[in-house]
């Protein structure tokens, strides 16, 4: 049975982790990593060669792909469609064909429990996991609408009620909560006071914003993995060129503006203090946050995306990294 030739760029995607399985392939050149989406981040679980296969255990259960795949260098692949490998699979004999697929369980229950183990063994290198970011932003949130007084443009909350739900209601460590509002405070998002006799004062500086922030990090990390859009830190620096020549175009009546990513190359560096190039923004293309690039007239590159949604997306995804690297 011939394959099906496939050229792959340095970066570009064989498939997502989530997708449907519908072949599998042999590397003819190239190197290909294995990825899994790990909280906000992306991490590569191994690196497969020319000669090695992958995507194969798809062929017998048919589930969605249980990693991603992405070329580490300009690769060429054989896709093997599993339509056509369905019909020469019926012709192996019947104790064959229950063997391989006995062993095949077999393999998909021992990556499942080295799984398991290694979430119940890995250790916590930082402070907040990212349940616990949602949980400790949602109970200064709470407090916030329930007991908080208006001051100025800030919330003046109750320390003691902050405690109170953070111990007996949300079962969350006080230690937490403190490290939470420390980080907070040095992001300007809390302002925390210490008074006589223990007392503190808790200002909230930006409640609508750290509302908001805990509704969608909470959807995100529920949301099955097949439909959610994951921003790595390497794409963080084209998702905020975006928005700062984005928020200096007019918007269409449809909320878009477009870019030119030639302009945003020659000036990021002047701009933002570091260099953007065009093809900065092409994962989050791939990832459905902005349209792809156009070629213009002498060869401008330009793009095409809903600025209110980058300009929400850019804050909450600076907080989730910022909250992620602080350490224990």
């Amino acid at each position: 049975m011939a394959g099906q030739i496939k050229e792959l760029k340095k970066g570009d995607l064989l498939f997502r982790e989530g997708d449907a399985s519908d072949a599998m392939y042999v590397i003819k050149k190239g190197r290909i990593a294995i990825t899994k989406t790990k909280g906000s981040g992306e991490i590569e679980l191994a690196e497969l060669g020319a000669g090695e296969m992958l995507g194969e255990m798809a062929f017998f259960d048919n589930k969605p792909r249980s990693a991603g795949a992405r070329a580490k260098q300009d690769s060429v692949i054989i896709a093997l469609p599993f339509s056509a490998l369905y019909a020469q699979f019926k012709t192996f004999p019947e104790w064959l064909k229950a063997m391989v697929k006995n062993v095949n369980g077999k393999l998909r229950d021992a990556n499942a429990k080295i799984k398991n183990l290694e979430r119940e063994t890995a250790p916590e290198t930082t402070a907040f996991q990212p349940h616990m970011i949602t949980r400790l932003c949602a109970i200064i949130a709470l407090i916030g609408y329930k007991a908080g007084e208006k001051e100025g443009d800030a919330i003046v909350i109750p320390y003691y009620m902050l405690r109170n739900y953070c111990i007996q209601i949300f079962q969350a460590p006080t230690s937490k909560l403190d490290k939470m509002m420390e980080a907070l405070q040095g992001m300007q998002i809390m302002k925390v006071e210490e008074l006589d006799q223990g007392r503190k004062k808790i200002t909230i500086l930006k409640h609508e914003f750290l509302a908001k922030y805990v509704d969608w990090y909470n959807e995100y990390l529920f949301k099955d993995e097949s439909k959610r859009a994951t921003i790595t830190e390497k794409e963080m620096p084209g998702l905020r060129a975006l928005a700062f020549y984005g928020a200096k175009q007019t918007p269409d009546d449809k909320g878009m503006v477009t870019v030119s990513l030639t302009d945003i190359q020659n000036n990021s560096m002047k701009d933002l203090g570091l260099l953007v190039n065009v093809n900065a923004t092409d994962q989050l293309a791939e990832k459905g946050l902005v349209q792809d690039k156009q070629s213009g007239e002498g060869g401008i590159l330009t793009q095409k995306f809903v600025l209110k949604d980058i300009e929400q997306l850019l804050p909450y995804w600076e907080l989730t990294f910022a909250l992620l690297k602080i350490p224990i």
